[in-house]
């Protein structure tokens, strides 16, 4: 006998149409939402007590630790300022980071629930082991 998703009885069809929902209900989604950046030269990094860190700032550690690098590429002060101020710098950038649902109407937004959610269900489904579950009732 042919087995099917999740090593199961069938549900091949079940499987595969739940994994297209969520695909089409996953793209949707992701593609309604507006990334807006809220970070420049003068925008707020981090904060140390009452003083703010701007990115800037993080720069001067990053060219000192550059010019140590070049300087001696085994000066490992160098190597931690350098890559440091980088992480910094990306965590930064990542922490002032805007997500916002773009505009759509209600009837948009059940269409990409149904589709992520109903297709979690499917999939869910098409991995249980119908021939061995006992139900109190016919479906």
């Amino acid at each position: 006998m042919a087995r099917g998703a999740g090593g199961q009885d069938g549900g091949t069809a079940t499987f595969l149409i739940g994994l297209a929902m969520i695909i089409g209900g996953g793209y949707m989604l992701l593609n309604g939402i507006v990334v807006r950046p809220n970070f420049g030269m003068g925008a707020r990094v981090f904060g140390i007590g009452g003083v703010s860190i701007t990115s800037g700032m993080v720069l001067i550690p990053f060219m000192f630790g550059v010019g140590m690098v070049f300087y001696n590429a085994r000066n490992w002060l160098g190597w931690l300022l350098a890559v440091g101020s980088m992480v910094a710098l990306i965590f930064g950038v990542i922490a002032n980071m805007t997500v916002q649902m773009a505009r759509m109407s209600a009837f948009d937004l059940i269409v990409i629930l149904v589709l992520l959610v109903g297709g979690i269900g499917l999939f869910l489904r098409s991995l249980r082991n119908f021939s061995q579950m006992k139900f109190p009732f016919n479906l």
